[in-house]
């Protein structure tokens, strides 16, 4: 006779209907085929509900709350910063075990999205520039030149602290951690539009607006005669001092180049930012050994950019403009 694991559905079936009708286990037992200790052990199973015996749990429903508690309030912490605060509230888990619980409650250890920091005055200059673009056509914006300079490093796996966050949370402010503009240091510029890609260039020293005019000759004037020949064009750079400057705007009269009104802190809104997103991507698992040979892989990586992912990044210039509306101002995934 076979254990109570070995029982058929015929057999389960048989026990069940005659324990209902009051017989004892040694008639089911003789009736279904089976020993009398299987009838008693699948009998006690359906009573308590339970399908197969396992491990009782070390921790009970508070604790797991207590757990979930601890890494909302803050997701940014590991998990032996997370375990001995668990531990210290009563809990008797080890460190695999509060992990373990981490993973079954959806939480996973992600690198957190970064957003620039807005002010409420600023959200709002987002939100009327948004609204006055808002019915712009894929024409109009392929006659921007989009432009931005970018940092790359040897390493490119220093990325920060790590947060616990469920699916779908990658967006969740309390998940995400807050950029702020930082004094150029080593920096790549570069322009876009939706024929294709610029000539790099690689900034040796901080930008002030000197520095950033001698990019516009010798770099933004050949990438507009290669991107658009004779045609007409609109320039778009952020709002950096250097950019800002009087001395620039003055520059840009001169040339006859009208520029694009940006609001401030607007990365989301820039798709040359996603076009840098996928250089660094690509370059992932590149090793240079300095400067010179990281230089070498950015204009090679930078060359297999086509004029169709620069097409796509500005159609996506409608959605962008309609997620900060509907954001009201605030930072987007983009």
């Amino acid at each position: 006779m076979g254990k109570t694991s070995d029982l058929t559905a015929v057999q389960k079936t048989i026990i069940d209907t005659l324990h209902k009708e009051g017989k004892t286990q040694k008639v089911i037992a003789k009736e279904a085929g089976c020993s009398q200790s299987s009838v008693s052990k699948h009998i006690n199973r359906q009573a308590k509900g339970r399908k197969k015996c396992g491990r009782k749990k070390c921790t009970s429903s508070r604790d797991n709350r207590t757990l979930q508690r601890i890494v909302t309030t803050n997701p940014f912490k590991n998990v032996g910063e997370i375990h001995k605060e668990w531990t210290a509230a009563g809990v008797s888990a080890s460190r695999t075990t509060t992990r373990r619980l981490m993973k079954d409650m959806g939480f996973r250890c992600r690198i957190p999205c970064v957003k620039p920091l807005l002010n409420m005055k600023q959200r709002k200059k987002r939100l009327a520039w948004t609204k006055d673009k808002k019915d712009w056509t894929d024409a109009e914006w392929s006659k921007v030149m989009f432009s931005d300079e970018s940092k790359f490093c040897i390493s490119f796996g220093n990325q920060g602290p790590r947060v616990w966050r469920k699916s779908g949370e990658a967006q969740n402010p309390r998940c995400m951690r807050s950029s702020v503009k930082f004094p150029p240091s080593v920096m790549v510029w570069g322009a876009m539009s939706s024929a294709g890609v610029g000539p790099l260039c690689f900034l040796r020293s901080r930008v002030n607006a000197a520095v950033y005019q001698e990019v516009l000759e010798h770099f933004m004037l050949p990438a507009a005669d290669q991107l658009y020949g004779d045609a007409d064009f609109t320039f778009q750079q952020d709002l950096a001092p250097a950019h800002s400057a009087k001395t620039t705007s003055t520059w840009f009269k001169d040339h006859g180049i009208p520029v694009l009104d940006w609001p401030a802190n607007s990365p989301d809104l820039n798709p040359i930012e996603n076009l840098w997103g996928i250089v660094k991507r690509r370059m992932q698992y590149a090793r240079p050994n300095n400067a010179e040979e990281l230089k070498t892989t950015i204009r090679a990586t930078w060359a297999l950019i086509t004029p169709e992912q620069c097409h796509r990044l500005i159609e996506s210039m409608p959605r962008r403009i309609t997620a900060v509306i509907e954001a009201k101002g605030a930072p987007t995934k983009y």
